[in-house]
C-alpha cells in the first residue's frame, strides 16, 4: 500500500537532490556551450560540429515547470551499479562524473516501469514523487520484496488525471507495463498499436522514438527518424513531446507536407480509387509504356572513321534494362552501354579509347536522340497527366485491374493544356510519388512514426511504407476512428501496404484518460463503426463527467446560444483546457454565439494556443482538452458517410467532463 504522508525531513532530502541536479545540469550545459568548433579543421567540419553542439545544448536544456527526476529505486540487487538510482527525462552528473539522474531509457531505469512483487527485478522500494509547478510536492513509497499487494498509486493517478493547458506533455512518469513493452520494442522490430481512446497510443509512439534515438544514437543520425501526423494542428499539439524528452533532431510533418497537399478537391469516389493499391499496376504500366521498341541502330562519326551499333543490339540493351531497374537510372544505362558498344567497335579497329572517349561518345548526338527516342526524359506529372487525360492509354495501362466505371471516374472531364498547367489533388500526390519512385529510389529513414493510420488510403501507405523500406516504423490509430471512404478494417492490410508485413500488431485496451462514464457513453457507437472491435475500459469511472442537455427546436443556425454560453462558463470555472467541438459547417455560428469570450478557432495549421478552442469536428481527431462541449451531434453525423465514426472521435477527446449539446434528435444509437 501506499505509503503515509510523507515526512518533512524526507521531501526536503529529495528537494536538495532535485536542486543538486539542476546545478549540476546547468553546468553540463555551460560546458556545452563553452566547446568551439574551432579545431574541427576545414569549414565544413566545423559547420557539422557547431550544429552538433548546438543539439547538444538544446538537449540539455532545463524545464522549470517540470523536475528533472520523478522516480526513485531503492536496489537490492548485488553488481556494479549504485543501489539508490533516481529515474527522470534525462541523464545527469555532477563534475565528478557520478549520475545525479539516469535516463528512463536506460537498461536500469525499466524497473521503474516493469517491477512487480510477484518479479521486483533486483529492487527492494520504488519512490514516485509528486509535483506541482516544478517543485516536489509528495512522495509515495511501494515495497517490492514483501509480496503484498501494491494497490493503486494516488501520486500515479492524480499525473495522469491533473487538468493541463496547452500541448501534449510527456508521460515518462506514467508509463504502464503494457506501454513500457512497446516502447522498448527492437528497432528492427515494426509495431503496429490498435489503440482506444485515451490509452496513450499517440504518446506512446513518441517515446518509443524517443527511446529508439536514445538506444540507437550513431545510428539514426545517419538514418533518420520522422514523425507523421494528420494534420499541422495536431504537430502543434505534439510538438513539444520530444525536446522535453532531450531529443530535438527529429522532423515532424504530415502526409500532405510530405507527399504533397493536392491545390483541387474531388468526389470522394474518385480518391477512393485513385487511393487504392491497384494503381500501383496501372501506374508501372502507364510508366513502361512510354518506352519505345528500336528500330534503328546508332552510327558514330569519329574522323574518317565510322562506328555501328545494330538496331538489334539496341533491342536487346532495351529488353534487358525494361522492368529490371528504375526509369530513369535504366536510361542511363542505356546510354552508358551504347557508348560501351561503340568503344568496343574502335577496339576491334585497333584503337583504344579511353573514359574520355567514352563520356565524348554517350554525351553525343546520335546517342542522345536515340536514347531520347526509345527511352524519353520524363517527370512524374507527365506520365499522370497522360493518364488522366488519354482514355486510350489508361485503358491500356489499366487492363482488368481497373472496372470501365472506375476508368471513366478517374478520366478529367475537362482535361488541363498540358502537364505544367495541370491541378492535383491530394489523392494524385501520392500517385505522384509512385511514379517518382519507379523512377528514382526513395531514400528510407531509420524509423518512421505514423500516427491516425487508419485513415490513410493504400496509396498513401505505400508511400509511407518507402521511406521507411530498410527501416522500421511504429504504426498508430484505432480503427474505430476511421472517418474516410477508404479507412482500413484491419491493421494487417494497413502492415502489407507499408511494406512491413513481418510487423507486430499489439492493442491498447485500457484507458487512462477519458473517464469510464464517457467512454462507455462512447462505446454505444462501436456495434456501427467498428463492430469487430471490443468496447475499451477506462480506470477512471468519471461519476458525474458526462451531462447531456437538449434545447428546443431553434430556427438558429446553433443550439440556442444560452445552452451553450452556460456550458462554456461552467467549464471556465474549473480548471484546464476546454475544446468546443462543432459540425465544420457552424464554426463560425458558433464563434459568433461566444463572441465576447475570449477564444480562438482552430485552423488546420493552427499552432496558436488558447485555454477556450472551437474545433471543427474534423479537426478533433488525436487531441484531447480537459472539458469538451460537443455541439449538435446530429449534424455531425450527416456532414459525412462516416459521420457515425466522426462522432465517437470527437465524443471521446474529454478528459475531464464531456457536455452533448443538441436540438436535433440524437443518433438512435445514443438514445
Amino acid at each position: 500500500m501506499p505509503a503515509e504522508p510523507p515526512a518533512p525531513d524526507i521531501l526536503t532530502a529529495e528537494q536538495a537532490h532535485l536542486a543538486e541536479s539542476r546545478r549540476a545540469l546547468q553546468a553540463m550545459r555551460e560546458h556545452a556551450q563553452s566547446l568551439s568548433s574551432d579545431a574541427a579543421g576545414d569549414w565544413v567540419s566545423q559547420q557539422i560540429l557547431q550544429s552538433l553542439l548546438d543539439q547538444r545544448v538544446a538537449a540539455l536544456a532545463d524545464h522549470p515547470d517540470t523536475p528533472l527526476f520523478f522516480g526513485r529505486l531503492e536496489r537490492s540487487a548485488d553488481d556494479d551499479l549504485p543501489p539508490t538510482i533516481y529515474v527522470g527525462r534525462r541523464h545527469v552528473h555532477d563534475g565528478t562524473s557520478r549520475p545525479l539522474v539516469i535516463d528512463w531509457r536506460a537498461p536500469v531505469s525499466r524497473a521503474f516501469y516493469q517491477a512487480s512483487p510477484a518479479d521486483p527485478m533486483g529492487v527492494r522500494l520504488r519512490r514516485r514523487f509528486g509535483y506541482h509547478g516544478g517543485k516536489l510536492t509528495a512522495f509515495e513509497d511501494e515495497p517490492l520484496d514483501t509480496g503484498a499487494d501494491l494497490g493503486p498509486s494516488k501520486i500515479l493517478t492524480d499525473e495522469i488525471e491533473r487538468p493541463r493547458t496547452g500541448p501534449m506533455r510527456d508521460i515518462v512518469a506514467t508509463i504502464q507495463p503494457d506501454q513500457d513493452e512497446i516502447v522498448r520494442s527492437d528497432l528492427g522490430t515494426t509495431v503496429c498499436v490498435q489503440g482506444a481512446p485515451g490509452t496513450g497510443k499517440t504518446a506512446v509512439g513518441l517515446h518509443r522514438a524517443a527511446y529508439l534515438l536514445f538506444t540507437h544514437r550513431e545510428r539514426l543520425a545517419r538514418a533518420g527518424v520522422m514523425i507523421v501526423g494528420p494534420n499541422r494542428a495536431f504537430l502543434s499539439y505534439i510538438s513539444s513531446v520530444l525536446p522535453a524528452l532531450g531529443e530535438v533532431k527529429v522532423d515532424q510533418t504530415t502526409v500532405a507536407d510530405l507527399l504533397g497537399a493536392g491545390t483541387v478537391t474531388e468526389d470522394p469516389s474518385v480518391s477512393a480509387v485513385k487511393g487504392s493499391a491497384r494503381m500501383a499496376k496501372v501506374l508501372e504500366r502507364a510508366l513502361w509504356a512510354h518506352i519505345a521498341k528500336p528500330t534503328e541502330g546508332v552510327v558514330y562519326t569519329q574522323g574518317v572513321y565510322r562506328f555501328r551499333v545494330a538496331d538489334h543490339e539496341v533491342r536487346e540493351i532495351v529488353a534487358s534494362l525494361r522492368g529490371t531497374t528504375r526509369y530513369n537510372p535504366g536510361r542511363d544505362a542505356l546510354t552508358q552501354r551504347l557508348a560501351h558498344l561503340v568503344l568496343v567497335r574502335m577496339e576491334q579497329r585497333g584503337e583504344a579509347p579511353d573514359d574520355r572517349v567514352h563520356d565524348k561518345v554517350a554525351r553525343s548526338k546520335p546517342v542522345k536522340q536515340l536514347v531520347d527516342a526509345v527511352w524519353p526524359k520524363l517527370v512524374p506529372e507527365q506520365v499522370l497527366f497522360r493518364l488522366l487525360s488519354d482514355p486510350e492509354f489508361l485503358a491500356k495501362a489499366a487492363r482488368t485491374d481497373l472496372s470501365p466505371e472506375e476508368q471513366e471516374l478517374l478520366l478529367w472531364g475537362k482535361p488541363y493544356r498540358g502537364w505544367k498547367s495541370a491541378k492535383w489533388s491530394a489523392a494524385d500526390a501520392a500517385l505522384l510519388d509512385e511514379l517518382a519512385d519507379l523512377m528514382e529510389r526513395t531514400p528510407s529513414l531509420g524509423h518512421l512514426v505514423v500516427d491516425e493510420a487508419q485513415d490513410l488510403s493504400e496509396m498513401q501507405l505505400r508511400a509511407l511504407g518507402r521511406r521507411c523500406r530498410t527501416g522500421s516504423a511504429t504504426v498508430l490509430g484505432d480503427l474505430a476512428q476511421g472517418t474516410t471512404p477508404w479507412s482500413v478494417s484491419s491493421w494487417e492490410t494497413v502492415l502489407h501496404h507499408l511494406g512491413q508485413d513481418s510487423g507486430e500488431v499489439t492493442e491498447l485496451t485500457l484507458g487512462f484518460r477519458v473517464p469510464r462514464e464517457v467512454l462507455d457513453y462512447a462505446a454505444q457507437l462501436l456495434p456501427s463503426v467498428a463492430p469487430t472491435l471490443a468496447a475499451p475500459r477506462s480506470l477512471r469511472p468519471g461519476l458525474g463527467s458526462l451531462s447531456v442537455r437538449q434545447s428546443p427546436p431553434s430556427h438558429d443556425s446553433v443550439v440556442r446560444a444560452p445552452l451553450l454560453r452556460d456550458a462554456v462558463t461552467e467549464a471556465l470555472a474549473r480548471e484546464g483546457s476546454i475544446g468546443v467541438i462543432t459540425p465544420d459547417a457552424l464554426v463560425a455560428d458558433t464563434s459568433a454565439a461566444l463572441a465576447d469570450l475570449p477564444h480562438t478557432v482552430l485552423g488546420p495549421d493552427s499552432t496558436e494556443d488558447h485555454r477556450l478552442l472551437i474545433v471543427p469536428a474534423t479537426l478533433a481527431k488525436g487531441l484531447e482538452y480537459d472539458h469538451v462541449i460537443v455541439v449538435e451531434p446530429a449534424d455531425i453525423v450527416s456532414a459525412e458517410p462516416r459521420g457515425l465514426a466522426r462522432l465517437y472521435v470527437v465524443l471521446t477527446r474529454a478528459v475531464t467532463t464531456l457536455t452533448v449539446l443538441h436540438a436535433k434528435p440524437l443518433p438512435e444509437l445514443l438514445t
